[in-house]
């Protein structure tokens, strides 16, 4: 059986997804069947004929070099950009837990490692239909998945990042540490960051990101660790 961990962010566009793709290329450079998931995507999902295709997936396979086939990577595909769950109350065929949960457990069975990316923050609704709700919390729950938190290097992401780490530890899921992304090197407030997050968040920051960077810098020994 395969090994997951759950990709989260501060907010949308931190990089979650560039963040998911680099750790699934160490993996599978490393010789690991790799393979990425999400439960669902909105926005940026048509090809040429317009039709809906996952959007982040395909951004993924293309730069992580894995060839897994894209219909096990997302259950759920919206066209609109927003929530997924406003998405799906719009266009139909909200999401299911089960249905994510099968689909995560089949590539369990498939692969070694499956990298797991959230939508927007930790806070994001996937589905909120006739009383009923379903938040990424219940999924990583369920799936008994411990988290890496994305964070952007720059201003505001003290506040954000440790509120993100707090609302984990009251929910009782693990945080294994954070990836900073956008990071100049030679920015001085966005070092201090780095030193505040750990200090404060008390995880340890595995990785700092420049920009169009090809490679993480977290060995795959250390990054297989936190894969359970």
């Amino acid at each position: 059986m395969g090994k997951g961990i759950f990709i989260t962010g501060t907010g949308t566009d931190v990089g979650k997804t560039y963040a998911s793709a680099l750790l699934v290329k160490v993996l599978r450079e490393a010789g690991a069947k790799s393979a990425y998931y999400k439960a669902a995507v909105s926005g940026n999902c048509k090809d040429g004929n317009g039709k809906l295709i996952p959007g982040d997936a395909v951004w993924v396979k293309e730069h992580a070099g894995i060839s897994q086939p894209l219909d096990t990577m997302v259950p759920y595909i919206y066209g609109q950009a927003v929530s997924p769950h406003l998405a799906s109350r719009a266009e139909g065929n909200p999401v299911e837990l089960p249905t994510v949960r099968e689909g995560y457990h089949q590539l369990c069975r498939d692969y070694d490692y499956i990298t797991m990316e959230g939508s927007g923050g930790i806070l994001c609704p996937l589905c909120c239909e006739n009383g009923k709700e379903l938040w990424l919390e219940d999924v990583i729950k369920d799936l008994g998945l411990s988290c890496l938190v994305v964070a952007d290097a720059g201003l505001g992401t003290i506040n954000s990042t440790i509120l993100t780490l707090e609302y984990l530890r009251m929910k009782h899921i693990p945080a294994r540490g954070v990836v900073v992304n956008h990071f100049h090197p030679d920015n001085e407030m966005e070092q201090d960051n780095i030193k505040i997050i750990e200090k404060r968040g008390d995880v340890p920051v595995l990785a700092c990101i420049p920009k169009g960077a090809r490679e993480i810098g977290i060995s795959p020994e250390k990054l297989m660790a936190f894969y359970q």
